[in-house]
């Protein structure tokens, strides 16, 4: 290569390390462009009906922070009595393990019982959890912190893209030639149609996980079946680790009456995800958008490895959006019209 090529290829790995260093800037600011995208469609329907720009915007914005807070108190306050009852709870249930873990070594034959944990070895392994928690504590709320700081930034970004949308839109279509510009247009539409139909999956997911917990969790008779049946509606926006944090507060509940029944709660669980994650997502993703099943779970399992919690929420439309720009430009710019000049 000549040196004009060699600089050409040090500017493209300067230019790729400088985007991988900002990566979680980049993805922040897809999903404030997600969200508004959504909300847009919202403001944009409310506009068909007769409203101005502003009392639209008002209205959307108002409508979002009202459900949130909702949400919030419909979860937050019986889930704090919850947690509270189950501190004090705490000793009646360490005798309850205790109990029973005493009925289930007298069970097991001699020969297997050396194998069988003791409650003292069980308080131990206890003690030494509590004190890593307490050792990592000032870890996780530091966490916790950026956590706010970066869901706060998504908010005002999104709010920005939302109020004003055309003049980011603009900026983006400049940066393309001009005889090429009416043609990107066009493929954005077409992304955010994409992104419409994926909002639409997510939210039929959602519905489904909604109630089917709560229907099972009714059946088991655990305490609060429609507050833990909302709260794993929100947390199914989190793949793989909503699951995880959704079955946490009823497996709790479950186990101030029967480890049983918290062991049926886990079971319930495993077997709603197990469902919606290798059925009801791939199939509703694959009506909506035209993502294949397996292509749709492949992408959620590395943009998670590589890019973290934003990385698996923004797996599938980041998908939609490439896999938009590649038919409408690959195929159908470029390879459709060199088979036809054949």
């Amino acid at each position: 290569m000549n040196f004009g090529k060699w600089i050409g290829f040090f500017v493209l790995v300067v230019s790729l390390y400088i985007l991988w260093q900002i990566r979680e800037i980049i993805l922040m600011f897809f999903t404030s462009v997600v969200f508004a995208t959504a909300l847009n469609r919202v403001v944009k329907r409310l506009q068909q009906s007769g409203a101005k720009r502003g009392i639209a915007l008002g209205l959307t914005v108002g409508m979002v922070i009202t459900i949130t807070l909702l949400c919030f108190f419909l979860i937050f306050t019986p889930l704090t009595k919850q947690l509270q009852q189950l501190v004090q709870l705490i000793p009646y249930g360490i005798d309850q393990i205790e109990t029973w873990t005493t009925s289930l070594q007298a069970r097991v034959p001699s020969q297997f019982i050396n194998n069988v944990p003791s409650f003292s070895d069980l308080s131990l392994q206890l003690q030494k959890l509590f004190s890593w928690v307490v050792t990592h504590l000032y870890l996780v709320l530091s966490n916790s912190l950026a956590l706010l700081l970066n869901f706060l930034l998504i908010i005002v970004l999104t709010i920005m893209l939302l109020v004003n949308p055309k003049p980011y839109r603009n900026v983006f279509i400049s940066l393309f030639p001009a005889f090429y510009r009416r043609r990107v247009d066009q493929i954005l539409t077409e992304c955010e149609k994409g992104l419409i139909g994926w909002l639409k999956g997510v939210a039929l997911s959602m519905i489904f996980i909604g109630i089917t917990s709560t229907i099972g969790l009714w059946f088991l008779d655990v305490p609060l079946p429609f507050v833990n049946g909302l709260l794993a509606t929100i947390l199914a926006l989190i793949p793989y680790i909503g699951a995880i944090l959704s079955v946490v507060p009823p497996m709790f509940l479950a186990l101030l009456y029967s480890p049983i029944k918290a062991v049926f709660v886990i079971v319930l669980y495993t077997l709603i995800q197990q469902i919606e994650g290798n059925f009801v997502t791939p199939i509703v993703m694959e009506k909506q958008v035209s993502l294949l099943p397996a292509y749709t779970l492949a992408i959620l399992t590395a943009f998670g490895v590589f890019f973290g919690f934003l990385g698996l929420f923004l797996a599938l439309p980041i998908l939609i959006v490439l896999q938009t720009w590649v038919r409408e430009v690959v195929i159908k710019d470029v390879l459709d019209r060199w088979e036809t000049a054949r």
